[in-house]
């Protein structure tokens, strides 16, 4: 239970961002850091810092300013997929692919921020030291009620609350929309296709409100954001055009390979981040069922709303499991969010390659589609590409459970 004190003032704030009273990927990040050197870019990391932290570790704040950097290189986006939008409206092709390859390039480099990640994030630190304050109460076994926020009234109710996490990242959302990359609630799989004509520009599915909403985790994550933010994405999503554009004019190859390039890039974000997470999740969870850690923070005052004196700290997925006690069936790996990891990042990925326009381009970005057999690649030696090493005996028993839905953004 949250006090009066506490509570009425955190409730009053939350309702003025639009926002739950709980931490989110926007007080983390988007509203947690200042310029070092104000007159330079806020897309270079070295021009970062960070205003609070929960440890006061270098690793946290990197967790957090990776993501920060990731939201300011990539706010190029923005005017330039709603100068494609205008342009496809007013038929110039020659706009809308000159837009989406200058896109590409800038997803590219969002890509290469996020890789940047494992410079000062240890996987160790984040699972055991961070991730537990970026949980939400949602799912929690040590909160089966969830919280209650005493404003007074003697009428609140408790409440479950997602985790921190970069779902909640506007940006990443505005990527999928303007390129049309639609998903599906976690397992459920995509329509058979039917024998009817493309749609034309008069369909209801031309148009965003004619789209069907699917209700999933990512569409839940909106309701994470700031209010704002939210509304551009609905106003985005109401006029988005490009994917259709591209549809309706499949005989000009550079536009379609625009647009095909683009979602590409998407995609590679988000394979990427299913990399990061096998390290940064997957891995130290199996570790801590094999050892036994504690993941508990240490209950202590230090790095508590620490301002900028503090060791730098760092961004990314948050993400949590619990432990299942004896006789208990083992849970999934679960996302700050509450969320089941792995099975989500891949129906994403995938869902992502499905936005491709051109029998090829199917083929090589959809996971329907035929791919390439991989002869060979480089890891280190007992471990495989994704981070995980390779055990035999019980250990080797180890599994997640494949059917529930995932974690965070991208």
């Amino acid at each position: 239970e949250i006090p009066q004190p506490l509570a009425v003032p955190l409730l009053k704030v939350a309702a003025h961002l639009e926002l739950p009273p709980v931490a989110t990927f926007a007080g983390l990040c988007l509203w947690n850091y200042r310029l070092i050197f104000p007159d330079e870019p806020a897309d270079s990391l070295d021009n970062l810092a960070t205003l609070f932290t929960f440890t006061g570790s270098l690793d946290e704040q990197w967790f957090y300013l990776v993501s920060i950097a990731i939201e300011a290189r990539g706010a190029r986006s923005i005017p330039l997929m709603l100068k494609a939008i205008a342009a496809a409206r007013a038929d110039e092709v020659a706009e809308v692919t000159e837009c989406l390859t200058k896109f590409a390039e800038v997803v590219d480099e969002v890509n290469m921020e996020l890789q940047k990640m494992y410079k000062h994030c240890d996987p160790h630190v984040f699972y055991h030291r961070i991730r537990p304050f970026l949980a939400g109460s949602k799912g929690m076994a040590e909160l089966p009620r969830g919280i209650l926020f005493d404003d007074g009234s003697g009428f609140q109710e408790y409440k479950h609350y997602r985790g921190g996490s970069n779902a909640q990242s506007s940006l990443i959302q505005f990527f999928d929309i303007v390129l049309g990359v639609e998903h599906r609630p976690t397992g459920e799989s995509r329509p058979k296709p039917t024998s009817s004509p493309l749609p034309t520009s008069s369909s209801s599915d031309e148009s965003g409100e004619g789209r069907k909403r699917w209700h999933n985790f990512l569409m839940e994550m909106r309701t994470y954001m700031p209010g704002p933010h939210r509304k551009f994405l609905e106003h985005v999503s109401s006029v988005s055009n490009i994917q259709n554009y591209v549809q309706t004019h499949q005989s000009n190859t550079e536009l379609v390979t625009a647009f095909n390039t683009a979602v590409a890039m998407v995609k590679a974000i988000r394979t990427t981040h299913i990399t990061m997470v096998s390290r940064y999740i997957v891995v130290k969870s199996r570790e801590e069922r094999n050892t036994k850690v504690p993941t508990s923070p240490p209950a202590t005052e230090a790095g508590l709303n620490r301002p900028e004196s503090q060791p730098l700290s760092t961004p990314g997925g948050m993400l949590m499991s619990n432990r299942p006690s004896k006789g208990e069936k083992k849970a999934p790996l679960r996302g700050t969010g509450g969320t089941a990891l792995i099975p989500f990042l891949k129906q994403a990925r995938d869902e992502t390659g499905e936005a491709a326009i051109g029998p090829w381009a199917k083929k090589l970005l959809d996971k329907a589609g035929v791919q390439a057999p991989k002869v060979a690649s480089l890891s280190k030696l007992d471990e495989h590409a994704d981070g995980q090493k390779q055990i035999v005996g019980l250990a080797g028993t180890w599994s997640m459970d494949e059917g529930e839905g995932g974690l965070f953004h991208w």
